[in-house]
């Protein structure tokens, strides 16, 4: 002891009961063993006597420890239960040893083991034993085969080792016996609770409970945060109203833990189902809809479904919607439309959607049971079809009269065809087409889109001498087929148009005679007197002087030879006496007044100037004819709907006789079978096929014209008609056969050419008897067929 002087006596230890230390020499000696486990440590006092004077201080003994103590378990035999349900690796119940080394040292560190398990059933292996803690859990055989009805009891054999468990170490053995016991850990039966309850919150509305030791509870899952809640006991609330519609269900996952926050058996699972309340309106996944319905259909047509949608439960009536028709602008007629009450299908309810208003606004009202409404509109367009075809609005045009000078682009008339549908679509624009009258195309229409009016102009330079009369079959269609009824005589309409010829001569001004004569009267016959003229005359010009002649003295008007009505109805004639001239007959060609002033004003000697109009009385001495070129025109096969041949007759004899003429086919079974005839007008009928199909040649059709007199002339006609097969536009894919028996080019021209020279032969006869009547003097026989020559 390095504190003890060089010289010191009366030398105490204190401190040491058992007398275990001494001091000798200055060294502290240990007199008996130590016993670490007795007494760890001791605290001496050492006491000294120096020059008179006493000493101490301390001296500290450690003992230091050696493995010389067993460890052994705090009981000899341990419990436990274990809880059905628990988790793999859950502490159920903790072992406890003791070992009274040091604890700071290897000899205290103590290691436990499970030994043994009886009985091995339902596995070998359903316990496990933490070795630093000797926590006792269940593998996972163990919690997976755990059954008590199967074993309700194990006992499991346990040891202990210190030295950490080393080869060296000291060990021990015990015995645990673990009950088995059941668990009111379970899911708990599904809540269903009604939408918006009224409260007051929290409500109660379920409870778990963990048997054994102390737990935490908690809930998860997919819910807003606090709408559930779970309380140390297990009970579970609501806290706020549910909205089914939000979230008409929940899974709520329990969680039980150990206070120390660790998972001890699986979650359970609360279902919560959330009851309807009628608490939502039907409603219309748009605000307008747009839809059209055609104007022919029927009663029943569907032409929209409106679909309203609830949020409320599916499966209950709260989400049966009613549908009804609320409104309908315009308002009349009523009745047109109707809207199922369960389906929401709109149908046509009037048997015709014809004459109504081109466009419905409709208002639909969805509605539940309990009456909560919503509505939407639904815009309808009435889709105008081609129903009705073009009328004329006159049947016939004219008769037009049109000097054979006029210019190309004259317009002769404006033709005008009304038609029922909708005014600007396509099913009233019409088109016009000029049927027949018009092979040489002399005549065209322009048509114009916006009035849909036609304007019939003049397309070539006008031939008084060539043709004087032009009969016009005018038709009328829509560029769109018509889905209903046909184009009849109504649709189709004749302008007749009178060629005026111009002649130099003079211009009447002033007053007028009609006299009436029957056609083929006797010559020479007196028809009329024209009186208190000039007796000076020029011979007859023109003509007319083949006709009439007019007294020199008497002014009586007489015929040449026997007039013919069919050559012409009605000779215009004017008799010009000039003061110290002759008088004189000539044809007239109506002017006009301004140019009838003009021509009077360069003139300043006296006239006297006069009309004369004699009016052939018809007789029924012409047969009808069938007029018209037809050889290039055709028939498709199979027959294409519509399509006709336009045939035109004419009957040179007056109305009274010609009027009306009849087309009718022969009386021939095979004839009538094949062929059809329909009437357009007095003077025009269709040809048209009366079989779907005919075998592509060319036909010879017979019929008869037939005028309207008592008793009726008539005429037979074999008219050739090419039938042949058609593209898809109609038109003839087969070059037409030339008829059998039909004249050739040779036969034609030397018919033409006999024919010029007959006429010559007759023109050499005039002239030569004209020249014989000129040279011979008139005597006083011959005066009254002479016009007047005699001076005023």
């Amino acid at each position: 002891m390095p504190d003890l002087p060089l010289s010191y006596t009366d030398v105490t230890v204190s401190g040491d009961d058992e007398g275990i230390f001494g001091v000798e020499s200055g060294f502290l000696y240990a007199l008996k063993p130590l016993d670490r486990e007795k007494q760890p440590s001791y605290s001496l006092q050492v006491s000294f006597t120096k020059s008179v004077h006493t000493q101490s201080f301390t001296v500290e003994v450690c003992v230091i420890d050696k493995n010389d103590n067993v460890p052994v378990f705090l009981e000899e035999s341990m419990r436990g239960s274990v809880q059905l349900g628990l988790l793999k690796g859950i502490p159920f119940m903790q072992v406890e040893a003791l070992d009274r080394d040091d604890r700071n040292t290897a000899h205290a560190d103590l290691r436990f083991s499970l030994l043994d398990q009886i009985p091995r059933i339902p596995a070998s292996h359903m316990f496990s034993i933490d070795s630093n803690t000797g926590e006792v859990s269940l593998t996972e055989d163990g919690a997976s085969t755990l059954d008590p009805e199967m074993c309700g009891r194990y006992k499991l054999s346990v040891m202990v080792q210190d030295m950490a468990g080393k080869a060296n170490a000291f060990f021990s053995t015990g015995t645990v016996l673990v009950e088995v016991t059941g668990n009111a850990w379970a899911s708990p039966d599904p809540v269903r609770l009604q939408e918006n309850l009224p409260g007051p919150y929290p409500i109660s509305i379920s409870q778990v409970k963990w048997s054994g030791s102390p737990v935490v509870y908690s809930l998860e899952g997919e819910f807003p945060e606090m709408l559930f809640t779970i309380n140390r006991e297990g009970i579970i609330y609501l806290n706020a109203p549910l909205d089914r519609e939000t979230q008409d269900q929940f899974h709520i996952d329990i969680v039980v833990e150990r206070p120390d926050g660790r998972e001890i058996a699986k979650s359970v699972e609360l279902r919560v189902m959330v009851g309807d309340t009628n608490d939502n309106r039907p409603t219309f996944p748009q605000m307008q809809y747009h839809t059209v319905v055609k104007e022919l259909a029927t009663k029943g047509t569907e032409i929209l479904t409106v679909q309203a949608a609830d949020n409320d439960d599916p499966k209950t009536d709260n989400v049966r919607i009613f549908y009804r028709l609320a409104g309908q602008m315009p308002e009349t007629p009523r009745n047109l439309f109707r809207v199922d009450r369960d389906s929401g299908v709109i149908t046509v309810q009037a048997d015709s959607m014809e004459g109504t208003a081109p466009q419905y606004t409709l208002t639909i009202i969805a509605e539940d049971a309990k009456g909560l409404n919503s509505s939407c509109t639904v815009i309808v367009k009435v889709l105008d079809e081609n129903n009705n075809p073009p009328i004329f609005s006159h049947h016939e045009y004219g008769p037009f009269h049109l000097a054979e000078d006029s210019s190309v682009g004259t317009t002769v008339t404006v033709v005008s065809a009304w038609d029922a549908d909708e005014w600007g679509g396509d099913s009233w624009q019409v088109d016009y087409r000029l049927e027949s009258g018009n092979e040489e195309d002399v005549f065209t229409l322009l048509t114009d889109r916006q009035t849909n009016e036609a304007a019939l102009i003049l397309d070539k330079v006008l031939d008084f001498e060539r043709e004087n009369e032009y009969i016009l079959v005018l038709s009328a269609q829509n560029p769109v087929s018509l889905v209903r009824g046909r184009y009849g005589p109504s649709s189709t309409a004749t302008v007749t148009i009178f060629i005026d010829d111009i002649n130099e001569g003079p211009v009447l001004s002033q007053s007028h005679y009609e006299v009436t004569v029957r056609e083929g009267e006797e010559p020479g016959r007196v028809i009329a007197t024209i009186r208190g003229y000039d007796p000076d005359s020029h011979p007859i010009r023109g003509d007319t002087k083949r006709y009439f002649s007019i007294g020199k003295y008497s002014g009586e008007l007489k015929t040449v030879q026997a007039l013919d009505r069919e050559e012409n109805s009605t000779y215009t004639m004017e008799v010009v006496a000039e003061d110290g001239q002759l008088l004189e007959i000539n044809p007239v060609t109506i002017v006009p007044e301004e140019e009838k002033t003009q021509n009077n004003r360069h003139d300043s000697r006296l006239l006297i100037l006069l009309s004369l109009e004699v009016h052939i009385l018809d007789v029924n001495d012409n047969s009808p004819v069938l007029v018209g070129d037809y050889s290039w025109k055709y028939l498709c096969t199979p027959r294409l709907e519509d399509q006709a041949l336009v045939l035109a007759s004419r009957d040179s004899d007056g109305p009274q006789h010609g009027g009306r003429l009849n087309f009718s086919l022969r009386s021939d079974t095979t004839v009538r079978r094949n062929w059809k005839l329909t009437p357009i007008n007095d003077t025009h009928t269709n040809l048209s096929l009366n079989v779907p199909y005919l075998p592509p040649e060319i036909y010879i059709v017979p019929f008869t014209i037939s005028d309207s007199s008592s008793p009726p002339r008539s005429t037979f006609i074999n008219l050739p008609v090419t039938v042949c097969p058609c593209n898809v536009r109609g038109n003839c894919r087969t070059a037409p056969k030339q008829l059998e028996g039909m004249p050739t080019i040779q036969s034609t021209v030397g018919i033409l050419l006999g024919t010029l020279g007959v006429i010559g032969v007759i023109l050499i006869v005039i002239f030569v008897r004209l020249s014989y009547q000129n040279s011979t003097p008139p005597n006083k026989g011959s005066q009254e067929r002479v016009p007047l020559k005699v001076s005023l």
